[in-house]
């Protein structure tokens, strides 16, 4: 049983007056008192400047307080919900199983792992890359020196490779540290 009255509807392009928050009055506040500071001029207006501005500060101060005390009452449930959360994993018999197990599983890792940080042919490697990036870290010095020189010379960022292709390169500035006094 319905109705064409039970389904009207405002027509297009009409929208509802809208109400403003706390937020919007206390800025819509604090912009009409500074406009009236800079209108009058009076003792009469400045009276009245003055009582509208007490007023605008004391809404402002309230709808802070409301602000924080509402943050503060979420915090405080959000602190709850955690501790709650936190209480579930403590309680739960299998998680806490599965967490031994885990820290089981990770102790015996971490023991494997030293030992084979440990050997001989862990050490030789770990020295031979050692060697290497150092061996690598001068080449590369060397060659960006040259290809510096080669950029300056040329005003090009490719060079002819031995077998007739184009090899491209990049030059790049770094900024060193600053050095202290």
């Amino acid at each position: 049983m319905t109705s064409q009255d039970d389904n009207k509807a405002l027509p297009q392009g009409e929208n509802l007056p809208q109400l403003q928050d706390a937020d919007d009055l206390a800025i819509e506040a604090l912009s009409q008192s500074s406009k009236n500071q800079i209108a009058g001029s009076s003792s009469e207006n400045e009276e009245a400047n003055s009582d509208e501005f007490a007023q605008t500060l004391h809404s402002l101060e309230n709808v802070i307080e409301s602000k924080a005390n509402k943050l503060m009452d979420l915090k405080q449930k959000m602190s709850e919900k955690n501790e709650m959360i936190k209480n579930v994993y403590e309680n739960d018999v299998e998680y806490q199983e599965a967490e031994a197990i885990k820290q089981e599983a990770t102790q015996a890792h971490k023991q494997r792992k030293n030992s084979l940080e440990e050997s001989a042919q862990m050490k030789s490697l770990r020295d031979d890359i050692r060697s290497l990036k150092e061996d690598l870290k001068d080449i590369e010095e060397s060659l960006s020196n040259h290809l510096i020189n080669y950029h300056q010379l040329t005003n090009s960022t490719s060079f002819d490779t031995s077998d007739g292709d184009q090899w491209e390169f990049d030059i790049k500035a770094k900024v060193k540290n600053r050095k202290t006094k």
